[in-house]
C-alpha cells in the first residue's frame, strides 16, 4: 500500500462524521471506504479500492460496489467515466462537489482530479433540456510517469 493510502484516525473519523451527517446508518464498509478514498491523491478504481483494503479485513466485492453507489448518491464522493471503461472515484479535500476538470496519464492510467480548474464548458441546449453535469479530461503524461 502506497504512503498515500495509510491509516488515519483522523480521515476515518472525518468519514465517520460525514456519514452520520447523512442521517444514514454507519457501517464499517462505509467508513473504512470513505476514509480511504479521503486520504487518496488521487481518483482510484474499484480494484484499487479494494486492493487497498485487503491488508486489513477485506470487504467483499458487492459490498464494495454498493458502498461506492452509496457515497456517490449522498455527494460523499464522485465517480469519473473512464475511456478504458473503469470507473474511479474520489472525495474533494474540502468540497466533494462534482465541478472541475480531470487529468489521465496515458502511460500509468491513473486519473487526477484538478481542484483549480474550472471546466468552463457552455453549451446551448434545446428548449426543455437542462445540463446537470459536464466532464472534462485532459489526457497526458503525469509527473512521476514524465
Amino acid at each position: 500500500m502506497s504512503s498515500s493510502y495509510r491509516f488515519s484516525s483522523d480521515q476515518d473519523a472525518k468519514a465517520e462524521l460525514l456519514i452520520r451527517k447523512t442521517g444514514h446508518r454507519l457501517t464499517e464498509s462505509r467508513r473504512r471506504v470513505l476514509g480511504l478514498l479521503l486520504r487518496g491523491e488521487r481518483a482510484l478504481s474499484h480494484t484499487e479500492i479494494e486492493e487497498a483494503l485487503a491488508n486489513d479485513e477485506p470487504i467483499d466485492r458487492v459490498t464494495l460496489y454498493r458502498v461506492l453507489d452509496w457515497l456517490v448518491e449522498r455527494q460523499l464522493a464522485h465517480k469519473i467515466a473512464g475511456d478504458d471503461r473503469v470507473w474511479r472515484f474520489r472525495v474533494g479535500a474540502d468540497d466533494v462537489s462534482h465541478h472541475h476538470a480531470h487529468f489521465k496519464c496515458g502511460r500509468c492510467h491513473r486519473v487526477f482530479c484538478l481542484e483549480d480548474v474550472s471546466p468552463a464548458v457552455k453549451v446551448q441546449l434545446p428548449d426543455g433540456y437542462l445540463t446537470e453535469e459536464v466532464e472534462v479530461t485532459v489526457k497526458g503524461v503525469c509527473a512521476d510517469c514524465k
